[in-house]
């Protein structure tokens, strides 16, 4: 993969798809834990300043005073819809769908609330939060969202209808190199900010020595395909993405999104005309023809025209007779031209703003002979429609959309397409294991067409059911079918029984090596040095302190004098029943003593405690065990229930409960032990409560997290 120089300023999580070199965005402007390889900005302009010129007459950083009131006007009239934009979006991964939270900007565009920010930053937001210039917070809720274009519109819900403050789109297409632009947004979630710069590029592209498959990439769509940005050097920041780059009349005429040295912003016109429809439809309704096309060849005859590179199988234009090697020189009555990479979203745009359902003319040049074509767009769908996860399956699918159905060379849209298996969940354990890119076409004898027949196939086979229920499945590797029989359902934890009571003196100990023994100055001193005594315990009842030194019980000598006979003690206390008493010999100081002790029963171990999985938190809890008290110091009537493990991504873990928590309360409810929690855990998924408070104790301190799940429909 070629080392690229381009940065996200809000994203969650970056990757390479395939290891091929594509640049996925993250699912939000700025993630504390995020590694920023990426940081995506904001670009605005208007009025046309000279600031290399203005430059002396200010310091370092500052506005050059003849700008001042011009800037300030400026930011005062958009900084009222400026929003910070706090969320909690979704991946997919590993079997599990994976929650994060994550930080970007947008800009109030409506009186009704409706905000204006990108893709990537909330379109996968299951919650969203947003906190106006005043600093009220706000909830959100998610409109409609384009990958191809990332932009995402969101609407304010507050508690009573009211009227916002908006901010204007001005006209991208009049910027010029030079012009003055504000960058406005809130980087590393921190308050809003502005930043000042100048237009560096009005049509800024992917530069072609990146290669053809890196690529700007949202959800699998290439978002260069369509977009110009704009270039422009406002310093922008992890954060800044969906916020406005705003001209020095204080309209909106970008909006942030990436930096390749240059920040770059979605040109503001581009993004108003999705955002409308955004609004309207809850999607961006594009033409499609089913064309590719690349700029004319270096040595072509001919300076008119774009090369057809590919016509995809039934798609409007094959119908229509295009060939892939065809010259388009017309689209209805535009004239084509595409010489440069520059060009190209140009004519994409063009294409894709043509009349859904209505015969358009395609003119091509084939050989030296120029042909009419008719044409009629259809809608172009979503490339990847959205993931879910199956947890019966430990494993994460989503529905064919045609254009992914044609990728994946499928014959029609049918079954359901997996994304990620959990490793030692059902679908990973099944013989042989399924994995990602399967296709799941049946389920015992009932054909699987979509997400919805899997979901509902699983619901009926597991209701009511303790137990996993044996399922064959038919799934399809690329060109084989394959069966396996997986054992469909989330498996219960077993109560793992107790251990065989066996006797039990309650001290730690160390053997005493040869090395020790001749620092004490006797070299035949064998045995255990005590290193801790439990309290409230037979042994501390005896009178056994920690730095004795046990050397004979019931006068038989210890013979323990090398680390590989630490064992050797419970061996041979094995011998005895609980409850009986022994004679220890002992050292303390330079004294010999003689010291009575009742064996203890052996402790419950920690793997021996009961245990509760909650799978909608994605918690793991048990109860307290003597070890554990023991090492926290806890007073005997400490009650409550230890976190033994949280999962990443879960919301458990966004509520910041860690392992080895002690749960105390939930929703002010006592908790003692598992059989306790599990009934209340129970209470709140039924009644799908939006934020359950818990209380934990945390070494010494005690701390009550809100938890706010986002309980599936």
């Amino acid at each position: 993969m070629k080392k690229l120089l381009l940065r996200l300023a809000p994203l969650a999580g970056i990757t390479s798809a395939q290891g091929r070199g594509t640049i996925a965005l993250g699912n939000s402007a700025w993630h504390p834990k995020a590694a920023l390889l990426l940081h995506f900005g904001l670009v605005c302009s208007c009025v046309v300043f000279s600031l290399d010129a203005l430059a002396a007459e200010s310091g370092p950083g500052e506005v050059p005073p003849p700008m001042r009131p011009v800037v300030d006007a400026a930011v005062a009239r958009v900084k009222p819809a400026l929003v910070r934009i706090l969320v909690v979006s979704t991946t997919y991964s590993e079997g599990r769908e994976i929650k994060s939270q994550a930080a970007g900007s947008g800009a109030i565009i409506t009186r009704e609330g409706h905000i204006v920010s990108n893709h990537h930053v909330a379109g996968r937001a299951v919650r969203i939060v947003c906190t106006l210039a005043d600093r009220e917070e706000i909830e959100a809720e998610l409109i409609g969202t384009d990958p191809l274009t990332d932009i995402c519109v969101l609407q304010l819900k507050p508690a009573r209808p009211r009227e916002f403050p908006v901010a204007v789109f001005g006209d991208s297409a009049s910027l010029r190199v030079g012009d003055a632009v504000v960058a406005m947004g809130s980087p590393m979630a921190l308050s809003q900010s502005v930043t000042l710069g100048i237009i560096s590029n009005t049509e800024m592209i992917m530069p072609r020595f990146f290669g053809p498959m890196a690529r700007l990439r949202q959800e699998g769509e290439d978002v260069g395909s369509l977009v110009r940005w704009i270039g422009h050097d406002a310093p922008i920041y992890g954060g800044n993405s969906g916020g406005p780059l705003v001209n020095l009349n204080g309209e909106i005429i970008g909006i942030n999104e990436i930096s390749l040295g240059l920040g770059g912003a979605i040109p503001g016109n581009l993004a108003r005309r999705v955002a409308e429809q955004l609004r309207q439809y809850g999607r961006a309704r594009r033409a499609w023809l089913g064309l590719e096309v690349q700029p004319l060849l270096k040595d072509s005859k001919t300076d008119r025209g774009a090369l057809v590179a590919s016509v995809l199988e039934d798609s409007p234009a094959q119908r229509a007779g295009l060939k892939s090697g065809d010259l388009l020189v017309r689209v209805g009555e535009q004239p084509v031209r595409v010489r440069h990479e520059e060009e190209l979203p140009v004519l994409m745009g063009m294409i894709s703003d043509l009349p859904i359902g209505k015969e358009t003319t395609l003119v091509i040049v084939r050989g030296s002979e120029e042909k009419n074509f008719r044409a009629t767009p259809t809608e172009r769908e979503e490339l990847r429609p959205r993931q879910k996860e199956l947890r019966q399956w430990g494993l994460t699918g989503r529905n064919l959309s045609s254009l992914l159905a044609r990728e994946l060379k499928r014959p029609s849209r049918d079954g359901v397409l997996v994304t990620s298996v959990r490793p030692g969940g059902p679908a990973g354990e099944a013989k042989p294991p399924m994995q990602a890119q399967d296709m799941l076409v049946q389920v015992n004898d009932e054909p699987i067409k979509s997400l919805q027949d899997l979901i509902e196939v699983t619901r009926r086979l597991t209701e009511g059911k303790k137990e996993p229920v044996p399922v064959l499945v038919a799934y399809e590797r690329k060109d084989r079918r394959h069966i396996a029989v997986v054992l469909l359902g989330i498996r219960e934890l077993r109560d793992p029984g107790l251990e065989v009571a066996k006797a039990w003196l309650p001290v730690e100990t160390q053997v005493i090596s040869r090395d020790i023994a001749k620092q004490f100055g006797d070299t035949n001193l064998k045995g255990y040095y005590v290193t801790r005594v439990y309290p409230d315990s037979t042994a501390a009842s005896a009178g056994l302190r920690a730095g004795d030194l046990m050397v004979a019980v019931d006068d038989e000598k210890l013979t323990a004098d090398a680390p590989e006979h630490e064992d050797d003690l419970a061996t041979l206390l094995r011998q005895f029943d609980p409850g009986a008493k022994i004679k220890l010999s002992i050292v303390r100081g330079k004294e010999h003593q003689a010291v009575n002790v009742e064996l203890a029963r052996t402790p419950p171990l920690r793997r021996e405690m009961k245990k509760y999985r909650n799978d909608d938190f994605e918690f793991l809890a048990r109860d307290i065990a003597f070890h554990d008290r023991a090492e926290e110091q806890w007073p005997a009537d400490q009650t409550g229930v230890l976190i033994e493990d949280v999962k990443s991504g879960s919301w458990a873990e966004l509520g910041q409960l860690y392992s080895g928590d002690l749960v105390s309360e939930i929703d002010g409810q006592p908790i003692r032990k598992v059989d306790e929690l599990r009934p209340i855990m129970e209470k709140i998924a039924a009644a799908k409560k939006r934020s359950v408070v818990v209380k934990v104790l945390r070494g010494i301190h005690t701390r009550f997290l809100e938890l706010e799940p986002k309980w599936p429909q």
